[in-house]
């Protein structure tokens, strides 16, 4: 399972940016998809998760500003990022939990990043 992140870039604060992760490979079923960030000199932290039923998680700091969604049929999750500060910059993540046949358990599989950069 290979992931591909998408969308990152510089931005102005208060402004918005789009992130998209496209799954491929082997896949039987995605069970949670999401994404975690890194800034400079901190750990990744989770930043927002979507499970297969639609029930999202947020982090304190960006509930209110960011939107997860996933579309199933193209095994990709997205990251809709508004209002965003120059705290959200960092390099950001997705993953997910899947399994490539019915018969083996589930894996955790990432993408290579994509850096957000918000400044003036």
């Amino acid at each position: 399972v290979q992931l591909q992140a998408s969308g990152g870039g510089l931005v102005q604060p208060g402004g918005s940016l789009r992130l998209s992760c496209a799954a491929s490979g082997t896949i039987f079923s995605i069970d949670i998809m999401g994404w975690y960030r890194q800034a400079p000199g901190k750990q990744r932290e989770l930043v927002a998760t979507i499970a297969s039923d639609g029930v999202t998680n947020f982090v304190d700091s960006v509930k209110g500003r960011f939107t997860i969604s996933r579309d199933n049929a193209k095994n990709s999750v997205y990251l809709q990022m508004s209002s965003l500060k120059p705290e959200d910059t960092a390099v950001y993540y997705c993953t997910i939990r899947a399994r490539a046949y019915s018969y083996v358990i589930y894996s955790q599989y990432w993408g290579q990043g994509t850096l957000v950069t918000v400044s003036s």
